[in-house]
């Protein structure tokens, strides 16, 4: 989905039993088909990995969170009040009589919805400047990338030889 932009909350969603995933896939069919990714940006159907014995084995298993819950991140609008609160197995948002409320930045830490950071763009064999730190203003190849832990390691020239470095994508700025 698009870039968010300002104004953009999480709700949550009440949904029949058994119905949150037809729910996510339905509403971001929606948002789709009526190109509204600028105001719907994220579904998600929280679900935790829990150990399950069964037959004298142990199973990591998904398990839904909050069953009969879907959170979606979205800028409230009537438009997509409407294509939410409309879509098939959606019993309504949670919040008094019909006004949603979003959760606070607390309650979505709670959850574990981690905030998506936006992807670098950077490709191996890339040169990169350093912007901050010990090799300040040192110019480097990129070797690796590592989007989760938003690191890349890179060759620079430092006392006549290559040498490999680690880096933060927020120390470094693409040539």
């Amino acid at each position: 989905m698009k870039q968010e932009s300002q104004g953009s909350r999480w709700y949550v969603v009440h949904t029949y039993s058994g119905h949150e995933n037809k729910v996510k896939a339905n509403i971001e069919k929606l948002v789709e088909n009526r190109e509204m990714q600028d105001i719907i940006f994220e579904v998600r159907v929280p679900v935790e990995e829990v150990a399950e014995v069964k037959n004298g084995k142990k199973k990591m298993k998904e398990r839904k969170m909050f069953p009969s819950y879907v959170i979606i991140k979205m800028i409230m609008t009537d438009e997509s009040w409407y294509l939410v609160r409309n879509t098939r197995g959606v019993t309504g948002f949670v919040g008094p009589g019909s006004k949603p409320v979003p959760l606070s930045d607390e309650e979505v830490k709670a959850l574990g919805v981690v905030e998506r950071l936006p992807a670098i763009e950077l490709a191996i064999g890339d040169t990169i400047k350093v912007k901050e730190g010990p090799f300040e203003d040192f110019i480097g190849a990129v070797e690796s990338i590592s989007q989760e832990k938003r690191k890349i390691k890179a060759f620079v020239s430092m006392f006549g030889r290559e040498t490999l470095i680690e880096l933060d994508y927020d120390q470094i700025e693409k040539v």
